[in-house]
């Protein structure tokens, strides 16, 4: 049994229509900030948003290592007790996915996209240091620092203390509690966060074409990234 199975098994080969699909329609916007931000409760917001407006979402989620969407004493549980590298679980209304890596491997966030079936939009929650369009998520009751200042892929600050923000900003302050103006906001631009995957891009690719995980070039910090 082949044992090197950790990263490099997530990268899986897309057919054409696939390929295409998932670098020339869907968008990709991240979500982060610090643990207590309520990125779990604006994502889901945006979720019931962005499907009313007639899109199809997915999520993909950072988690801790020991995370488990299994039962114990199920069947598929036990298969995997059994020592199955991966286990499909499917009815007529979902499917599941569950593998694991012979290997302790920690997956990049375009590793996890590529796993994606086509959709309109990819909401990523965590990745903060991922090369990814994102909105920050921050709080001042949090205590913690904020990451725009010095994240050039911060394209927005979603916030419910504009008036603590630590450092003075040009980029687009949006309300926390107002999910609508956050959907308002992604949907008024969708081209910007086209994605292309890294993945995928031909050696010969030029290096502008990989700022922003390809969704575009990364939004600067400073008065250019007001429009939004």
């Amino acid at each position: 049994m082949r044992k090197d199975r950790g990263v490099a098994a997530l990268t899986p080969t897309l057919s054409r229509e696939g390929e295409g699909a998932v670098q020339g329609h869907m968008k990709v916007i991240g979500f982060s900030g610090y643990s207590g931000s309520g990125k779990t409760t604006l994502v889901e917001q945006l979720i019931v948003r962005l499907k009313l407006a007639g899109q199809r979402v997915s999520v993909v989620k950072h988690a801790h290592h020991d995370f488990d969407i299994d039962q114990p004493g199920k069947d598929s549980w036990r298969h995997r007790q059994a020592g199955a590298f991966e286990v499909v679980v499917a009815s007529d209304r979902r499917l599941a996915k569950i593998r694991e890596y012979e290997v302790e491997a920690e997956p990049t966030v375009h590793q996890l996209i590529a796993e994606l079936y086509e959709c309109d939009w990819v909401l990523v929650e965590g990745f903060k240091h991922a090369d990814l369009l994102k909105i920050e998520v921050w709080r001042a009751a949090t205590g913690k620092a904020a990451q725009y200042p010095y994240d050039p892929y911060v394209v927005a600050i979603s916030t419910d203390s504009p008036g603590e923000l630590p450092v003075p900003t040009q980029l687009p302050v949006l309300d926390l509690n107002d999910a609508d103006a956050v959907a308002h906001f992604l949907l008024g631009n969708p081209a910007r966060y086209e994605y292309r995957s890294p993945l995928f891009e031909p050696e010969s690719a030029s290096a502008d074409a990989d700022a922003g995980g390809g969704a575009a070039a990364p939004a600067p910090v400073g008065p250019a990234a007001s429009g939004g």
